[in-house]
């Protein structure tokens, strides 16, 4: 278990580096959207180019920003059911979900994107609007993103097992506030 743990640290450590990482394109988007709005409106010159670089870069933090949600336990859950549910219960569902939909999608999906990217880099396909731009960078986003989403599912799986069978503390588990803390201890008094 422990080499299994620290795969899932290294897993982890690649995963915070990017998702931090990709902040930035998101920043880069905002400003290529504000600059070519501008321009539009003051000069009148408008880009497709601009356009779908906006887009590329918007699907690319889309794409590399679900492992990092994943690992910060900030992906979609169907609250209303879990809020009713013991730790624990929360814990076993997660692993049970993990290892029975999300290894197999996110591994049919990087399965299915590299021939779709493969194909799409050896041939040169460019988008097919006026000044448009090469397809592939989109088309690897979406493969890196999948892949990356799978290792995370690997990585969540080996915590959740360690905390299930009480091998790891849970790093997303709230401490109790300071707040609490002296009026825990005056109630002892």
């Amino acid at each position: 278990m422990t080499l299994l743990l620290a795969v899932s640290r290294a897993i982890d450590a690649v995963t915070s580096f990017i998702g931090r990482w990709v902040s930035w394109l998101l920043l880069a988007a905002v400003l290529i959207s504000a600059g070519n709005a501008v321009i539009r409106k003051a000069f009148d010159i408008s880009s497709n180019a601009w356009l779908e670089v906006q887009w590329y870069l918007f699907g690319t933090v889309f794409m590399l920003a679900a492992a990092y949600a994943l690992l910060k336990n900030e992906h979609v859950r169907i609250d209303i059911l879990s809020s009713r549910w013991s730790k624990r219960t929360r814990d076993i569902i997660d692993l049970a979900l993990h290892i029975i939909f999300l290894v197999p999608f996110a591994g049919l999906m990087t399965y299915l994107a590299w021939p779709w990217f493969w194909l799409s880099f050896q041939s040169g396909e460019v988008s097919s609007n006026a000044g448009g731009l090469p397809i592939w960078p989109a088309k690897l986003a979406v493969l890196v993103g999948f892949a990356l989403l799978l290792a995370q599912a690997f990585s969540e799986i080996i915590k959740r097992f360690a905390i299930v069978t009480g091998r790891m503390v849970d790093p997303h588990e709230e401490a109790p506030s300071d707040a609490a803390a002296p009026a825990a201890e005056v109630a002892h008094d």
